[in-house]
């Protein structure tokens, strides 16, 4: 097994569109420098952000293959590997695994509700056919199945390979119960949140950082949020936390990795639109985002 220290933001790097849907490879890669160069810790394609949702198998290839060699082992790649059966997504780790990503993160099956027995199968299964750390994602208001502390807990106990965990439920007490329920294992297991407002948060209850989909927009200000932490400056650490909330308030009207697309487009960066029908966004959002681009412009937020 890969040894990989899983830590600080990683960004869940969109996925750049031409105006017919065929991804552009070529912004992909320019995003990749971007994301680096402001200090992102990892990048990790096929997040919710990079939808992998709605790629073909073969889309992801070429956008792994991309971002494998463009980031040229500068930090982790965490590949966004789990599809629906546990068939198909063996069949995906192990390609990722062959591409040569640092980290798998699976996401929990979606649409049919799983029982907890079932999902701890799924991934005991999975584990046996890689030799990639795996990184469980649990993100139940987009899947449908919620994994649960305890399940979390004895998957990463009976299973080597299962390191980390990111939770995108929002749910604090749920990200909290993540990390006290394996802070007694006897390997480091990795906790991150997946909702970018729980960062520190996370941080001071013992987790490692943050998957943070907001670093598309602003990877040094989300960077630095887990730089300033380690330093021990709690205060400022407090200060650049808040600061993406008027951001973040935005998402109330719409889907939020359509905004966080629409946000760096209107940044200056020819991302494209999500692939439809999820690229909507009304006119009052339009407008309040950017309002507050041009505010956090001001305030040299980046």
């Amino acid at each position: 097994m890969k040894k990989v220290e899983l830590k600080g933001i990683i960004t869940p790097i969109l996925t750049p569109m031409n105006a017919d849907e065929s991804v552009n490879l070529t912004e992909l890669r320019n995003q990749v420098e971007r994301l680096i160069s402001s200090g992102v810790h990892g990048i990790f394609p096929f997040g919710t952000n990079g939808e992998g949702y709605i790629l073909s198998e073969n889309e992801k290839v070429e956008v792994l293959e991309a971002t494998i060699d463009q980031v040229k082992g500068r930090v982790p790649v965490y590949a966004g590997s789990g599809l629906i059966s546990t068939k198909d997504t063996i069949r995906m780790s192990k390609k990722a695994e062959e591409l040569g990503a640092d980290v798998l993160s699976i996401i929990t099956p979606s649409f049919a509700v799983a029982s907890q027995k079932e999902l701890y199968d799924h991934y005991v299964e999975i584990a046996k056919h890689v030799d990639t750390p795996i990184v469980l994602y649990n993100i139940p208001a987009r899947t449908g199945n919620k994994l649960l502390p305890e399940t979390v807990a004895k998957l990463a106990k009976d299973v080597d390979l299962i390191v980390g965990a990111k939770d995108s439920s929002g749910d604090w007490d749920n990200l909290k119960a993540y990390i006290t329920e394996t802070r007694e294992l006897e390997k480091d297991f990795y906790v991150l949140s997946g909702n970018d407002a729980l960062i520190l948060p996370c941080l001071k209850e013992g987790g490692f950082g943050g998957i943070a989909g907001c670093s598309n927009v602003y990877p040094e200000v989300l960077s630095s949020i887990y730089n300033l932490f380690m330093e021990g400056k709690l205060e400022e650490a407090e200060v650049v936390q808040e600061s993406i909330a008027s951001f973040r308030a935005v998402f109330k009207y719409g889907n939020p990795n359509t905004i966080v697309k629409k946000a760096v487009a209107m940044l200056g960066y020819p991302v494209g639109d999500c692939r439809r029908p999820f690229n909507y966004l009304c006119e009052e959002g339009i407008e309040a985002l950017s309002k507050v681009l041009k505010e956090n412009t001001d305030k040299d937020m980046k």
